[in-house]
């Protein structure tokens, strides 16, 4: 249950939101292009941020690009 503990935890790193282009998925409401965004878990194909709903949310690295 390491999800409820993502939220207090220490940032892995920093990544920049490059576009919101989702093909299947409403991004463009929590993620704004040119943002700065903390990293709090990160998978092979996944990182999970502090987005802007305050809220930990999973979403394709293929939107960011390391700060």
């Amino acid at each position: 249950m390491i999800q409820h503990t993502w939220h207090d935890r220490d940032s892995i790193k920093q990544v920049i939101c490059v576009h919101t282009n989702a093909k299947k998925y409403v991004v463009n409401q929590v993620l704004t292009v040119g943002q700065t965004y903390a990293v709090k878990n990160e998978t092979e194909e996944f990182y999970f941020i502090l987005d802007n709903s305050g809220k930990v949310g999973g979403y394709y690295k293929e939107y960011f690009k390391d700060a």
